[in-house]
């Protein structure tokens, strides 16, 4: 007896949260804190090139599906989101925490997207979404109150100098972008079904951001050198497993509900965890803390998407 195919959709969402797991942990595997690069730009060109080649090659084969401008429109506005403000973020917050802590705090994504809706959208606050929203709180309270890992016998840093780690102020940074983000994709796809156009536009935004903030920004000016004279294979692998990510998410959006679409990826966390604890193990410690954080997070997504 045959078991039940997956659906599409759930098949790419799955898909999707594998691939970015593995970033996670390549990422965290190549960059430090104080590293010039930490493979942000180079993904974001990464992901740019492999999605434009893919929609001129499936174009030229099958012919161009028609594109609004309101779907360019749409498109180029989640870039700034999440290509730009979620993924650039993202990538600071595995360089400053770790796989593990920046993939659960990556959780706090259906959080802003819920405080959005009722704020912006005067969406209903439903007791499930109030419950998740408490629990995915708590799984954040939870990574800071534990703190990085000490070295044995060193001194616990205090909450506050916590609370000041730059990897817990881009964690946040990035998921409010990436919901917002998600948003404008999910607008673009209703207009133009083609996740690998909109993926494509997505990332040059957010390539070209990047670079205009290199003109004044001397931290980014140095990633955009580095990228280019000093390439990691490390991030390159990073940035391809990213792109397939991202692409595959913008075809499990088109394929499938938002909602079902991030519940299913909230698989990603789980996926960093096993693959941290298999190759992370001297530079990360799977420990009490980050699981309990880990699964307060998902359970909040729970909450928030099915009560």
């Amino acid at each position: 007896m045959s078991g039940v195919p997956l659906a599409p959709g759930d098949a790419y969402a799955l898909g999707s949260a594998s691939c970015f797991a593995a970033a996670n942990v390549l990422i965290a595997r190549v960059a430090r804190p104080g590293d010039a690069d930490n493979g942000a730009f180079m993904s974001l060109l990464i992901t740019a090139a492999i999605s434009g080649s893919g929609w001129a090659l499936d174009g030229a084969v099958r012919g161009f599906e028609p594109v609004t401008a309101s779907a360019l429109l749409w498109f180029a506005g989640a870039g700034v989101f999440t290509a730009y403000i979620g993924r650039v973020f993202f990538y600071a917050s595995v360089q400053h925490l770790g796989a593990m802590r920046a993939s659960t705090i990556k959780r706090l994504n259906p959080f802003f997207a819920v405080v959005m809706g009722v704020a912006v959208l005067g969406e209903r606050l439903t007791r499930g979404m109030a419950a998740g929203l408490v629990f995915i709180a708590a799984s954040f309270a939870v990574l800071v109150a534990a703190g990085a890992r000490a070295p044995h016998g060193a001194r616990r840093e205090g909450l506050g100098r916590r609370l000041l780690n730059a990897g817990y102020v881009y964690g946040p940074v990035s998921a409010l972008g990436y919901a917002t983000g998600y948003l404008l994709r999910k607008m673009g796809l209703a207009d133009a079904h083609d996740a690998l156009l909109g993926a494509a536009v997505g990332t040059g935004v957010g390539a070209a951001i990047f670079l205009a903030t290199a003109a004044f920004r001397a931290e980014y000016a140095r990633a955009v050198r580095a990228t280019f004279s000093h390439p990691n294979r490390g991030l390159a692998a990073a940035g391809v497993m990213s792109s397939f990510g991202q692409i595959l998410y913008f075809a499990a959006l088109d394929a499938s509900p938002m909602s079902r679409v991030a519940l299913i990826g909230s698989m990603e966390v789980f996926a960093t965890l096993f693959l941290g604890a298999l190759l992370l193990r001297r530079r990360e410690s799977f420990t009490p803390a980050v699981a309990l954080a880990a699964a307060l997070a998902v359970a909040g997504t729970v909450f928030i998407l099915r009560f």
